[in-house]
């Protein structure tokens, strides 16, 4: 059944399938509805429901605090229209996909280990995988309520591929079920691609990658993505970890290893006990210590936990005034 959407003063839209929230039904339409996670996290897609009924798929999503509810805020990756609606929200064109999304049937084609809580995931659909490097996608894990999203680590493809590095997370009820109950032939919901931290090639910038824990996966999409292309751009990878034990991930990096390519890894507490001879601290601090300033002069893309995402943004914005077109990231919680 179709819904008719209103954008006060704005724009006509509908939410074509059932399954959809009033978010996915934006972009598929090709509206520039403000977002971010997609999942509920970060609040960047608040609306107001000026008419109409909307069901609401979490209540407690973190997107949102009490004030902002008790003032009538919803946000649209978590409203699911009952009917025809109108909505307030001011739209942008900076969010209109860069590639449509659509919801697929992906089987799981094989799973790799890389550490001993992260694992490379590769599912494959009948037709092409058609995103952009650093996007990210939503899975449906069965037997879970909601939709997980996490970034691909590969490029686009003729074959159908669509790869991710995923973290076991401790009580995630998400990647347990991808870890514990999806079997290589199994079929998963996919959802994508989503995201603005794709790699830009308009532009001759040196490409500077940030990665902290799984935000590995998008910013190798991204290194690979830039050094594919027949251009003289450098790229820098900074990754993040916290001890010896959890640089499998980081063998990902050899495959690409070239003369544009230049590779920094850091541990926050490395262990005593094993060898380690890089750097250690906060991997923000060692972006700033081995680039060469001024830093407006690289194109940058960032992914990790919040307390990384927030340093490295105060670091670049506020320290070194790098113009905001050219700082790239996702924010998730």
């Amino acid at each position: 059944m179709e819904h008719r959407i209103t954008i006060e003063g704005g724009a006509q839209f509908r939410v074509c399938a059932e399954e959809d929230t009033l978010l996915r039904g934006a972009l598929r339409a090709d509206v520039g509805l403000p977002h971010e996670c997609s999942v509920g996290g970060c609040g960047a897609c608040r609306f107001e429901l000026v008419e109409g009924e909307m069901q609401t798929l979490w209540a407690q999503a973190p997107g949102l605090n009490e004030r902002e509810r008790k003032r009538g805020k919803r946000l649209a990756c978590q409203s699911r229209p009952l009917g025809d609606c109108t909505i307030r929200v001011r739209c942008d064109d900076s969010y209109l996909p860069v590639v449509a999304p659509t919801r697929l049937r992906a089987r799981l084609e094989a799973r790799r280990a890389l550490t001993p809580d992260l694992s490379e995931f590769t599912f494959r659909i009948p037709s092409q995988a058609q995103f952009r490097a650093g996007q990210y996608a939503l899975l449906y894990p069965s037997q879970t309520q909601g939709a997980r999203a996490y970034s691909m680590s590969n490029l686009p493809n003729g074959e159908g591929l669509w790869q991710f590095i995923i973290r076991r997370v401790p009580g995630g009820s998400g990647s347990n079920a991808l870890f514990d109950a999806l079997r290589v032939g199994d079929q998963i919901a996919l959802d994508g691609p989503y995201g603005h931290a794709w790699l830009r090639d308009d532009n001759a910038r040196d490409v500077v990658c940030i990665a902290g824990g799984s935000g590995f996966a998008p910013m190798l999409s991204v290194a690979r993505g830039a050094l594919a292309q027949a251009d003289e751009r450098r790229v820098y990878f900074f990754y993040g970890a916290r001890t010896q034990a959890d640089l499998g991930a980081a063998a990902e990096l050899d495959e690409l290893a070239q003369e544009r390519l230049s590779t920094s890894i850091v541990l926050s507490s490395p262990e005593a006990s094993l060898p380690w001879s890089g750097a250690t601290g906060f991997v923000h601090a060692e972006v700033e210590r081995a680039l060469d300033v001024p830093l407006d002069q690289y194109e940058f893309y960032f992914a990790g936990p919040p307390p990384m995402i927030e340093a490295v943004q105060e670091m670049l914005m506020q320290k070194y005034r790098v113009p905001y077109n050219q700082i790239h990231f996702d924010r998730f919680v």
